[in-house]
């Protein structure tokens, strides 16, 4: 019940779709635009670099204080699995954010809000995350390619820290949290099948931060 409920508190959270309420308040539907997304990648191509780093940051901080408040409410009952209740809010930011009710489930792909949970699970994890992203947007300019290498990067991060104490769980308890890992990892690569199919064929959008 209580992981229900800690998907419930993120997927509230994830509703807060931070390129869309840009978009609106400068008189565009981002979702009408570039590849329709109301991701970070889509708002900072329409909008500029400005629209792109608020979006990054509020759809990024959604997350961590959705996960700073589950582990407020619920560190005295459940502190020795706070970690697994915090990847479960993550997840629940997560399809809050790609699929917003209000928005008829059309909303982003979940990579900023990701971004969050990376922050909100460790300052490790959050350092191979920004050299990983880093090193693959610099040699390839591409943003898909680089939120899927930290993706896999973070469920490999997730085992290998579990295992090593890190976040003070049963095993049973960690296993869980790898599948939960898991199973974000399959729907990050499941939101961004085209630009795999795009990469594939030599197709997929560059994106460059400063000018060619």
């Amino acid at each position: 019940m209580v992981r229900l409920l800690c998907l419930g508190i993120g997927y509230v959270f994830g509703l807060f779709q931070t390129g869309y309420i840009y978009g609106r308040l400068h008189g565009i539907d981002i979702r009408e635009y570039g590849s329709g997304n109301a991701g970070t990648t889509n708002t900072l191509r329409t909008l500029g670099r400005a629209a792109g780093a608020v979006t990054l940051l509020g759809d990024a901080f959604k997350c961590v204080f959705a996960v700073l408040l589950v582990r407020f409410l619920f560190r005295e009952r459940y502190g020795d699995i706070l970690p697994l209740l915090s990847l479960y809010t993550a997840a629940g930011v997560i399809l809050g954010h790609n699929f917003p009710f209000y928005l008829h489930f059309h909303g982003g792909k979940g990579i900023a809000a990701t971004a969050g949970l990376i922050l909100a699970t460790s300052w490790q994890m959050t350092l191979l995350g920004l050299v990983t992203f880093g090193a693959a947007l610099f040699l390839t300019h591409y943003v898909s390619l680089g939120s899927l290498l930290v993706y896999v990067g973070f469920v490999v991060e997730l085992i290998v820290f579990g295992q090593s104490g890190m976040f003070g769980m049963t095993q049973a308890h960690l296993n869980e949290m790898y599948a939960v890992g898991v199973v974000l990892l399959l729907l990050a690569f499941w939101m961004h099948r085209e630009n795999i199919r795009r990469l594939l064929r030599g197709e997929e959008r560059k994106t460059y931060l400063s000018k060619k």
